[in-house]
């Protein structure tokens, strides 16, 4: 224990030298009167750990639960900010079984919230939402309408790194409700931190940064300057990162390091460091940025919070493709494949969890309802021996119980409706989560592919790896609109053609040679119609931009999808040069022979007209429209 401890005190120091950036330039080393003021204040570190210990065996000797449950909770804090948060997890545990066995209510929900916090850091989310909800429970039961409001921001919290930011925003509206009412600043102050942060990935980048500067001034406010103002501080680098404002961003990411390099906090100079990073990436400053996402990693894996380790490998995958070293960014690719996918595990667990306690929640209503049936029937059947005399009455009785008992199975048939909506919502997410994995792995073989032609040196090898690329990019479009879209069942064919011409266009540089417009209404098609219509017009788009604009000659391409009556008909032409009638194709023909084979799945009829350029109509009969 005494290694550890030592390793961790020399971790702080060495993590500390990490550079900062600045317009301006960094010291070379740094003065021995601050090393003095790092040293002594890693000794107080120590002697803070030693006092805990001790604290916990003096209470356990004397039976002071309450201070043996306060040392527990000190010591999970110290291992918080000063090693990893597995340990700090045990010692949360441990106070929670005390808490338990003595029966302190209060104090056991108190500690379940701290739980929950350490369980988001290690991304372990499904324990995060099931302890969450225990603490409601226990909230509620005791009337705390702090805690209350201190469960709904967790929520919101948990919601956030499962991507459901509007529900998120929600329980944070309804935390700070309560926090208004009752006068709880800080805890709004972190409220208002939680909304912000939803309302960024929702877009409303101005609200966004309204409530990330209340919550500063709260914090300012009532005197802290600790972790929670430094939060903030890199949560409005963020909102002024997707501004573009990266100035701003770079200030505030260095005012988070700075703070948590003060006070000797590594687990806060994780996220300014791994930000800083991704403003360089957006500027398209790859190699300054490398160092920044490295050392994130590094700390990441240091302390034990890995809940964005696959971002950051996502970033230096990306960093060393843009660089030219692509052995490394199909390692580090590799890492952040293998991280997404446990992260979208703990996402898929998370939601097990809540459709579990929901279910066993109704089954218990159902069995309560059973019973009572049961005992108004044995009521029932007791008043009928009274006799005769009491026909009437009992009749009656009977009859009472009975429109009651009908009553209440409707109420809750009418709670199992709404049970099920809400699962329907759950398994919609589920099946959009399903949709963005394919979409992923879609771009992940499009990638590999790209590294594979990248070696090749045979110009026809080259052009059949870069068709393929463009396949598989059709499809992967095709994915992105069912998992962004309402209707998952259904994609809207214009704006799906503009997504897939803007792909093309950018894998043939020809932005600026060549326009395609799509000329058309907003139409709705199944999947199974969408999928070979949108590989028709790759290979469409494709050939054009391949043979129909010689020599840098710019053109126009134009793509109309429309109904008439049962049939479907989709027209694809450009301005270029033609070819004559009846002449052999160029290149090896694949393309056409895979228009053709297509056409023919969607029962169709393909004809060309080489006037003012090249024209190609489709007719589909008895299409599928969604």
């Amino acid at each position: 224990m005494k290694r550890l401890l030592l390793f961790a005190v020399l971790a702080c120091v060495s993590w500390s030298s990490l550079p900062k950036a600045s317009s301006q330039t960094q010291e070379d080393t740094l003065k021995n009167s601050y090393l003095e003021k790092k040293l002594e204040k890693e000794k107080d570190t120590l002697l803070e750990y030693n006092n805990f210990k001790k604290t916990i065996q003096l209470s356990k000797k004397s039976k002071d639960f309450e201070a043996l449950g306060n040392a527990y909770i000190g010591l999970a804090k110290w291992h918080e900010n000063h090693t990893v948060l597995d340990s700090s997890i045990v010692y949360l545990q441990k106070a929670i079984s005390l808490y338990k066995k003595r029966e302190m209510t209060k104090s056991l929900a108190d500690t379940y919230l701290l739980l929950v916090s350490n369980y988001s850091g290690t991304a372990e989310y499904d324990k995060g939402s099931e302890t969450v909800y225990k603490a409601l429970a226990l909230y509620e039961k005791i009337n705390d309408q702090r805690g209350v409001a201190q469960c709904y921001t967790k929520i919101s919290d948990l919601l956030y790194y499962s991507d459901s930011y509007a529900e998120g925003a929600d329980y944070c509206k309804k935390a700070i409700v309560i926090q208004e009412k009752y006068g709880y600043e800080e805890d709004m102050a972190l409220s208002y931190r939680r909304l912000s942060e939803n309302q960024l990935f929702l877009g409303n980048l101005n609200e966004s940064l309204s409530n990330m500067n209340r919550a500063i001034d709260l914090y300012k406010k009532i005197g802290e300057n600790g972790p929670p103002l430094l939060a903030c501080y890199n949560g409005r680098g963020n909102i002024y990162k997707y501004m573009e404002k990266y100035p701003e961003a770079i200030a505030d990411y260095n005012r988070c390091y700075e703070g948590a390099e003060k006070i000797g906090f590594i687990r806060y100079m994780m996220p300014p460091t791994a930000n800083i990073g991704h403003v360089y990436i957006l500027q398209g400053k790859y190699a300054e940025a490398l160092p920044y996402n490295l050392k994130a990693i590094e700390i990441m894996k240091r302390i034990g919070n890995t809940k964005n380790l696959w971002e950051n490998y996502m970033h230096v995958s990306n960093i060393y493709s843009e660089l030219g070293e692509y052995k490394n960014a199909l390692k580090y690719h590799e890492l952040y494949e293998q991280g997404h996918s446990e992260y979208l595990n703990t996402i898929i667990a998370r939601k097990d969890s809540e459709l579990q306690v929901k279910y066993e929640t109704a089954q218990k209503d159902l069995e309560i309802l059973d019973k009572e049936a049961k005992i108004s029937q044995q009521r029932k059947t007791q008043i009928l021996y009274i006799g005769i005399a009491g026909l009437l009455t009992v009749i009656l009785f009977g009859m009472y119980f009975t429109l009651k008992n009908i009553r209440k199975k409707r109420k809750a048939l009418s709670l199992l409706n709404i049970e099920l909506d809400t699962k329907n919502k759950q398994n919609e997410l589920l099946l959009k989560e399903i949709h963005h994995r394919v979409k992923n792995n879609l771009e992940m073989v499009k990638s590999l592919i790209a590294l594979q032609s990248a070696k090749l040196e045979d110009g026809a090898s080259k052009e059949a790896m870069l068709s393929s690329q463009n396949r598989v990019q059709s499809m992967g479009i095709i994915h992105q609109k069912l998992y962004q879209g309402e209707n998952l069942g259904s994609i809207e064919m214009k704006d799906y053609f503009m997504n897939l011409s803007e792909g093309v266009l950018d894998t043939f540089n020809a932005e600026e040679k060549v326009k395609i417009e799509c000329a058309m209404d907003d139409l709705n098609l199944d999947v199974d119609t969408a999928v070979p219509i949108g590989l028709i017009v790759n290979e469409l788009l494709t050939n054009a931009l391949k043979y129909a604009f010689p020599d840098g000659v710019k053109g126009q391409i134009s793509i109309s999808l429309t109904k008439k009556d049962n049939d479907l008909l989709l027209k694809v032409s450009d301005n270029g040069i033609g070819k004559t009638e009846g002449s052999k194709p160029k290149g090896t023909g694949f393309g056409t022979q895979l228009i053709q084979l297509l056409t023919q799945q969607l029962n169709g009829t393909i004809s060309e007209d080489y006037k003012n350029g090249t024209a190609v109509f489709f007719n589909f009969k008895n299409f599928k429209i969604a």
